[in-house]
């Protein structure tokens, strides 16, 4: 008998349960009609709880998806969304556009946008980077390194910027790198549906040649898989897929790196296109927990995801070294 529908089913029904109870989730309890009906006095909650929910729904899907794929390519359990410098890149621009525009009197309304696009243009700006030196990398490895070095610049960067920077820019920062999952708009939430759509369309045309590269480089180019093109494919689904949800969302960590691993424990980790649905469908349920958890401790959802990934992290440590 063939398990995973039943198993997909599952984490279906708990996903779809969990999205119910974080809409329900928060100071207001809020009745049905609140979500239907604009002339009641919780409209305006609902819709921001509403927002708040698909959110999450987009982070669970595009985050597991970025840190699979990586882990997939390179081999290596412990990739995530973060080893290309991507979220790196994405916090210095956002440094960047808060440090120069403490001075400038802007609106409330627009504050999130721009802080978005900043983190958009720099993450666009590193990937276009990564594109046009990929053919220099022939082995793997050197992308890792140019990834942490990126990492070490920016984060060398913005340090040196938080040092001069004022108080309140500085707490503007602090705010965004804990993850604003209820400050984002409908508006906002489409343009980030776009992008991850595009990153999974990526993703799509990566799976394939990665089954062939499971059973080696030699067999998988005698097939005409062409190795450029797949690093190519790499690059560009993770980085939108990682930069997106940073852009709109704050960055949100080791939510890339747990779920491949719990798929995997699920799962036959050889089987890659069962282990890509696992992860869209249990990186949502895991985002809405998560969410809930955030709401009801008033803890930054960084932070909760922080204290839940890094024990996981530590036991695949330890368990990969037995």
């Amino acid at each position: 008998m063939n398990r995973f529908p039943v198993i997909v089913s599952v984490i279906v029904i708990f996903s779809i349960l969990a999205f119910f109870i974080n809409l329900n989730t928060g100071f207001a309890k809020l009745n049905f009609s609140d979500f239907l009906n604009s002339e009641t006095d919780n409209f305006q909650i609902a819709g921001f709880r509403i927002n708040r929910a698909l959110a999450m729904v987009l982070a669970g899907i595009a985050i597991p998806t970025s840190g699979f794929v990586l882990q997939e390519y390179f081999k290596n359990p412990l990739a995530g969304p973060d080893v290309l410098g991507i979220t790196s890149v994405s916090s210095l621009f956002v440094a960047f556009y808060i440090f120069f525009s403490q001075n400038i009197s802007i609106p409330d309304f627009l504050q999130n946008s721009f802080i978005s696009l900043s983190s958009i243009i720099g993450s666009v700006i590193l990937m276009i980077i990564l594109l046009l030196f990929s053919n220099r990398f022939r082995d793997k490895s050197f992308i890792i390194i140019f990834g942490f070095l990126i990492s070490a610049l920016a984060g060398a960067v913005v340090s040196f910027l938080q040092f001069y920077v004022e108080s309140q820019s500085l707490k503007n920062y602090m705010l965004w790198t804990f993850g604003a999952n209820n400050q984002a708009t409908l508006l906002q939430l489409s343009i980030l549906t776009v992008l991850i759509m595009i990153g999974l369309f990526f993703t799509f045309k990566s799976i394939k040649p990665l089954i062939g590269n499971a059973l080696g480089t030699a067999y998988a180019q005698s097939f005409g898989i062409s190795q450029s093109k797949l690093k190519i494919s790499i690059i560009v689904a993770s980085s939108l897929l990682s930069a997106s949800v940073t852009a709109f969302l704050g960055p949100i960590l080791f939510i890339g790196v747990v779920v491949p691993h719990f798929c995997r424990m699920i799962w036959n980790p050889a089987q890659l296109w069962h282990q890509w649905i696992l992860n869209l469908i249990l990186g949502v349920f895991i985002m809405q927990v998560f969410s809930i958890i955030s709401e009801l401790s008033q803890f930054p959802i960084n932070i909760i995801t922080t204290f839940f990934g890094i024990p996981v992290i530590l036991l695949m440590l330890v368990k990969k070294k037995r």
